[in-house]
Formats: C-alpha cells, structure tokens, sequence
C-alpha cells in the first residue's frame, strides 16, 4: 500500500472492560475482555501481510498484549511516548459524568484537571513522529484511542485539539502515510476493522 514511500501503520489495542463500557482508561492498566484477544489474534492475522521495519508498543497492559496475541510482540520496542492520555481526576469517568460538573468540556481543548493538556499530547505524539520518521520502511503504533487520534492530527500538521475528529474503535488498524512525496502526509486507512469480520483479511 505504501509504494516507494514509507508508511506508518497504527493499531488500537483490543477491547477492554472499561473501554466497553466509555470510561477514559488512561494509567489504569486493564486486561483485554475475551472478545478483545479474539480481535487481536485477528489483528494479527491482518498484520501478516505487511513488510515492516519497526514496531512499537505503548507500555500499558492491553497494548502489549495485543502484541503478544497478534504475533509481534517479540519485536515490539516500548515507548512511554505512545501510552494514552494521562485523563488526571477523570481517571476512570465516562463522559456523561465529566459533563455533569462541566457540560462544556472537550478532551481534545481542555484536557483533564491533575492530567495532560492536549498539547501535552502533542508534544508527545511530534516525539513519536520523529522517531518513526527515521526509521527506513514501514513502521507499526500499538496504542491507545486518544493518543492515536492526537498523532493522526500532528501528522497532518493539524493542531491537537483536531484529534476530535478521528474515531479509533478497539482492534482497528490505520495507515499514516504520503501522496506523491514527504512533504504531503495523508490518511491513507483509518479506523478499518475488516479483519474482524470472518473472511476478510486483505489489506
């Protein structure tokens, strides 16, 4: 998919208790559901069929066991760049809740009081960006939905807070990649969760 030019694939960890249930996960680290390892080991079957020169993994618990289960984690590098949003005093909160006391509140513009701001973020996901920017060929991202979304926004240049516009579901695979040349970064797939329907596993 990526051609001549390099591509930077990105992966959302597998399903997990609380994401099933919309509470921001950030420094808690949770175990996969069932249904969450069945759809990493389907990641993994997708992942198959991608040359890649370097992969890396947030830290977190269910990011690395997404690695394990889709069959890369032996040559996953940890990076605490690429661990989610540290979400401060609304650790654990569903967003309903958090708009009970501040109906107003957005993630992506105001941040988490205690936590990291969204150019906090930014700051982390520019980091990641110029590593993987070095690396020669194709690289992967395990992580997790709010810094993913951050990262596809540094990666069009766009500023964090743009992050709002891109939905990452659990298991998802995506593709940060150029068109033409390096001085035109696109969205080449995003939020693609083929692999986890039965009989469709092409990239």
């Amino acid at each position: 998919m990526s051609g001549t030019l390099p591509a930077v694939w990105v992966a959302r960890h597998g399903e997990t208790e609380w994401s099933l249930a919309g509470r921001h996960t950030g420094r808690t680290d949770l175990d996969l559901t069932e249904r969450g390892e069945q759809d990493a080991h389907r990641l993994g079957e997708r992942l198959r069929s991608l040359t890649l020169a370097a992969v890396f993994t947030s830290p977190s618990k269910r990011a690395v066991r997404t690695c394990e289960l889709a069959g890369i984690c032996d040559r996953a590098m940890r990076d605490p760049d690429l661990r989610e949003w540290d979400y401060g005093q609304y650790e654990g909160l569903r967003t309903s809740e958090i708009r009970a006391g501040r109906p107003a509140w957005n993630l992506f513009h105001d941040g988490c009081p205690d936590g990291e701001s969204p150019a906090d973020v930014g700051a982390r996901a520019d980091r990641v960006l110029r590593r993987v920017r070095a690396v020669e060929g194709d690289v992967l991202l395990v992580s997790s939905a709010h810094f993913l979304r951050v990262l596809a926004a540094r990666w069009l240049g766009l500023e964090p807070p743009a992050g709002q516009y891109f939905l990452t579901l659990p298991a998802s695979l995506s593709c940060l990649g150029y068109e033409h040349d390096r001085t035109r970064p696109v969205l080449s797939l995003w939020n693609d969760t083929r692999h986890l329907n039965e009989g469709a596993l092409s990239v």
